[in-house]
Parts: structure tokens; sequence; C-alpha cells
């Protein structure tokens, strides 16, 4: 069978991209020997290709500042948690006043201050959302 230059110019896209099967690329190369001028050609162009996708040259503290940031987020992440946890069961504080032969007087934040406690269960919910997107920006939500 004969092979022509157009053939084997229909095969280049496969053969370059290394999607080509064994024979194919045993074919093209075969072919590349014979035809010195074409072989010259396609190695010229995928020179060409390699230096235009070329990696883009990155700062050198990148991998720095990523660290950094990462480990800001973690503590912003620790206190936001810690903080939502304090603000949530905050309305359930209680009092216990021991007195001498006397019962036990228990005094519960949330009775006593409803506005404080309202507020202190607001101020929870806003951190645990600010938790929430914390967790969600270091992509560690499942």
């Amino acid at each position: 069978m004969n092979v022509t230059r157009e053939v084997i110019l229909d095969l280049l896209p496969v053969y370059l991209a290394g999607e080509a099967s064994a024979d194919t690329r045993q074919l093209v190369d075969e072919y590349l020997k014979h035809d010195t001028e074409l072989g010259l050609e396609i190695r010229q162009k995928m020179v060409e290709n390699l230096a235009a996708v070329a990696a883009p040259a990155m700062p050198p503290d990148l991998e720095l500042k990523a660290l950094r940031r990462t480990r800001a987020l973690l503590s912003t992440q620790r206190w936001l948690f810690g903080m939502a946890i304090l603000f949530t069961l905050m309305p359930g504080l209680t009092i216990l006043r021991f007195t001498a032969g006397r019962r036990p007087d228990v005094q519960v934040l949330a009775l006593d201050y409803p506005v404080v406690a309202v507020f202190s269960l607001m101020v929870g919910i806003g951190l645990w959302v600010g938790y929430y997107f914390s967790r969600r920006r270091l992509g560690s939500v499942v």
C-alpha cells in the first residue's frame, strides 16, 4: 500500500497529540524517515508550539503567600468557631447562689435579661454564618 503525504498530514494531529495507535505512530515514523523535509518541518513546529505553551513565570514567593493566606483563614475559622459557640451558649448561662439553710437560687440569663439573650443569639447566628462561609472558602465543606 502506498501512503501519500496527504495521508500523513491527516494523521499528524493525532500523532502529535499522542493519541495515535502504535501502528499509526510506526507508519508516520517510517514515512518521516524517508521524507526528511516534512520531518524537519514537523520538529520545527513542535518546538515552536512548546515555546508558545511554556508555563508563565510565577513569582518566587507565591507559595509562601498562599501558605500565609491559608494560615490566616484557618486562624479566622478557629476564632469564628469559638466565638459562635460562646455567643450561642451565652443565653443559657445560669448563676447558682448557695446560702446557708436555704435551697440554691438559680438565675438564668435569658429569663432575667431577654434582650441580651436575643442579641447574643443573633450574634451567634451571624458568627455561625461567617464560620460556614470560611469553611466553604477553604474548600473543606463536605
